[in-house]
């Protein structure tokens, strides 16, 4: 019965990385930073597509959806999937490809979603420890993940340069809920390259919210910002997403000025 501890670890480990191209290292937030987190795990996943390279190296960002906020951490690199077999398959390394965990709960026990400062955070903490090229940094995500997409790029447009949320939602309260900030989102984001996603048959996060929040982008002056909905796909548009060339060549030849 000793062994019983190293198996179940066995058993665990080789269920999280069967069928993971790359695998993740974990790398923790500074002690100063952590402390000054709202809801996101001081753990995130670095994974190294081709980065062992002369100069600087873009990084893109995935916001996972509100089923991965339980842990362990390890398990969203199988979420990471489909994004670092993209990279390589398109041609588009090196690069870094980091995956943040938000919790389940702030640290004052509410319902938890990204926050914009806990993300500018991590940012920080990126180009502090890898050769990063602050000029391409890219940020995806997927339900709750692309509500935090439209969020930190709405409240931070400097720190990014481009963004793409899939069936992501516009308010942090769920698919119903539209933030009071739409506006100012949309102003912001009008500085930044957007491409989203959505599902026209999607139930869980309809794609007239993401149709709402480029609308509104365009009406702010954005020219950069475009839609794409899958009429045929639900909420799981994401695996379209990241299989698709455009979304790569898209992505990758952003770069801020």
């Amino acid at each position: 019965m000793k062994f019983y501890p190293y198996i179940l670890t066995f058993l665990i480990c080789g269920t999280l990385l069967f069928g993971q191209p790359y695998l993740p290292k974990t790398f923790q937030l500074s002690d100063q930073r952590s402390d000054r987190t709202i809801s996101i795990n001081s753990e995130y996943l670095v994974f190294d597509v081709g980065a062992v390279a002369k100069g600087k190296s873009p990084v893109l960002i995935y916001l996972h959806g509100a089923g991965g906020s339980r842990p362990p951490l390890n398990r969203l690199g199988m979420q990471a999937n489909a994004l670092l077999k993209g990279i390589e398959r398109f041609d588009k390394g090196p690069c870094y490809v980091v995956v943040p965990q938000c919790l389940p709960e702030t640290k004052k026990g509410d319902r938890a979603t990204w926050e914009p400062a806990d993300l500018n955070l991590l940012l920080d903490d990126l180009l502090e420890k890898f050769p990063i090229d602050a000029k391409r940094v890219y940020l995806t995500g997927n339900s709750m993940g692309g509500y935090g997409s439209w969020a930190w790029g709405g409240h931070s447009p400097k720190r990014l340069a481009a963004i793409a949320p899939v069936v992501g939602g516009i308010g942090p309260g769920g698919p119903k809920d539209v933030t009071p900030d739409l506006k100012n989102w949309a102003k912001n984001l009008a500085k930044v390259p957007v491409y989203a996603f959505a599902g026209g048959k999607d139930r869980v996060v309809p794609a007239e919210r993401s149709e709402r929040m480029v609308a509104e982008i365009r009406k702010a002056g954005g020219k950069q910002a475009k839609i794409k909905v899958f009429p045929d796909a639900g909420h799981n548009a994401r695996q379209l997403v990241y299989d698709s060339k455009e979304f790569y060549d898209w992505m990758f030849a952003q770069s801020k000025k």
